[in-house]
């Protein structure tokens, strides 16, 4: 008999979750990323985040071209949130606060992130976009969760509410 972490107001412990998040991000990849307007009206890309999973507060990272849309939303309005969904109906949603970064070490970090899979399955060659991890093309967000909710298919059909994670709400 398997026991369901109870979800309370605060939420469960990451380390409830952190399998799960590993394996549903690892087996999709890609994810919908949607940031917001001045004028509140949400926009949603196709992208491709990497995540370091194995600490108590977890921590993405986007490698991305600064496009003018993407640069403007995000001044305007950091909150960002990442959707995994698979046809199985597991499903991973992060809310989280993005910052630019422009430090070369991080830079290079979030390369070799891409190139290994972060988590596994979950990255590719950067080089097939840019010269390397200087390359001013390359930008790096940094996106810190405080909000992430994990719902597998199969709690979903025995009426098993989604486990939730929160972390620092930042405004």
């Amino acid at each position: 008999m398997t026991t369901t972490p109870k979800t309370t107001r605060e939420g469960v412990a990451f380390a409830e979750l952190r399998q799960d998040v590993a394996a549903i991000i690892g087996d999709i990849g890609y994810c919908t990323m949607t940031t917001v307007d001045r004028h509140g009206r949400p926009r949603s890309r196709v992208l491709i985040a990497v995540w370091e999973l194995d600490h108590e507060v977890p921590v993405g990272w986007l490698g991305t071209f600064p496009t003018p849309v993407k640069v403007e939303h995000l001044a305007h309005n950091p909150h960002v949130t990442t959707s995994y969904w698979s046809p199985s109906q597991d499903v991973v949603a992060v809310d989280s606060v993005a910052a630019w970064t422009d430090d070369p070490d991080v830079s290079r970090h979030v390369w070799e992130l891409y190139r290994r899979g972060s988590p596994a399955g979950c990255g590719y060659d950067p080089a097939r976009f840019w010269r390397g991890p200087d390359d001013p093309g390359f930008r790096v967000l940094r996106l810190d969760p405080w909000r992430i909710q994990v719902l597998r298919g199969r709690d979903l059909a025995r009426g098993v509410p989604a486990r939730i994670w929160r972390g620092e709400e930042r405004p």
